[in-house]
């Protein structure tokens, strides 16, 4: 077989569910070994379906990281909620990803009773492990076992990355052979644009309190890429400078005053935050402007959701 040749190698498509926090972002990201999808201690983290590709020997994984299932409150809510769903039973593999409590709630109770209705295979994993006991982890698993019969049950530790490698074995077991989707040096199929939003937004999670949040959206207004004008005698890190502009939409005047901060301060320190992992990801220096703006009840608006990224592929 040519290096070139990988249709004896497995390669499918594998959804990533389950409620929000429980680390499903944290731990695509560990497997592919890169930062796509940002990740925070807020719920509802992320909005989006965000595929990500992992490539070995073995063959080509497509991961879906998709918004955690919850009771949708508004329009932003409902897309969030139908991407999340829309990923059922249309891979080959469902990761259900849990937290080590041996109390199966609400929210995991409707996730489960879902399951029940596809005929994919289904690989329970239980993220931080390295957070409780053994004995904990055991009793966890008897619990959702009785519930639901798993394919598999492993558990992880995404953030410590332990049996993140069993993972992947077990994974590989229920893929068909077959060509690989992507080139094998691809990670994602994200826009660099929608990256780069992400980011934004991410920092902003990390340094906002409460509702704010939840009510902002990041739109990148311009992206242009120029070659660094080189000097004699002068290391240069990368290449080129990309010049970003992006606004932060937020809901009410009183938000954007919290995120402009005191003499721009909280608008200055979002946008230092976020210029290390954009020029680490496009692998060139970042001159970033941010600017904000009030959308009032945008989050309720099928236009602004829309208009603001949050749509299916088919509108």
């Amino acid at each position: 077989m040519s290096e070139t040749d990988n249709t004896q190698k497995k390669s499918g498509f594998v959804s990533i569910i389950g409620r929000p926090n429980v680390g499903k972002s944290t731990l695509m990201n560990r497997i592919i070994g890169q930062k796509i999808a940002i990740t925070s201690k807020k719920p509802q983290t992320t909005r989006n379906r965000i595929q990500t590709i992992y490539t070995s020997d073995k063959g080509q994984i497509i991961f879906t990281d998709t918004p955690g299932i919850h009771n949708a409150k508004n329009k932003l809510g409902t897309f969030m909620m139908s991407e999340a769903k829309s990923t059922l039973g249309s891979g080959d593999v469902i990761l259900y990803l849990i937290e080590p409590s041996e109390y199966i709630g609400d929210m995991d109770r409707d996730i489960i009773r879902m399951l029940k209705t596809v005929n994919v295979p289904v690989i329970l994993v239980i993220n931080k492990i390295d957070t409780v006991s053994k004995e904990n982890v055991i009793k966890v698993i008897d619990a959702f076992r009785n519930e639901l019969d798993f394919n598999e049950i492993i558990p992880i530790s995404a953030y410590e990355g332990k049996n993140t490698g069993e993972l992947i074995d077990n994974i590989y077991k229920y893929l068909p052979y077959g060509p690989y989707y992507y080139d094998e040096d691809q990670v994602t199929d994200q826009p660099m644009r929608q990256i780069c939003a992400e980011i934004i937004r991410e920092k902003a999670l990390h340094k906002l309190d409460k509702e704010i949040p939840h009510g902002i959206a990041v739109v990148i207004e311009s992206m242009k890429y120029r070659e660094t004008v080189k000097k004699p005698n002068v290391h240069y890190e990368y290449p080129g400078i990309y010049d970003i502009s992006a606004t932060i939409i937020c809901e009410r005047d009183s938000h954007k005053g919290i995120i402009i901060g005191k003499g721009g301060a909280m608008l200055k320190t979002i946008g230092t935050l976020s210029r290390p992992d954009m020029e680490k990801m496009l692998e060139a220096k970042v001159n970033l402007k941010l600017w904000v703006k009030v959308k009032e009840n945008w989050r309720d608006s099928d236009y602004l959701v829309r208009n603001f990224g949050y749509k299916k592929d088919d509108d």
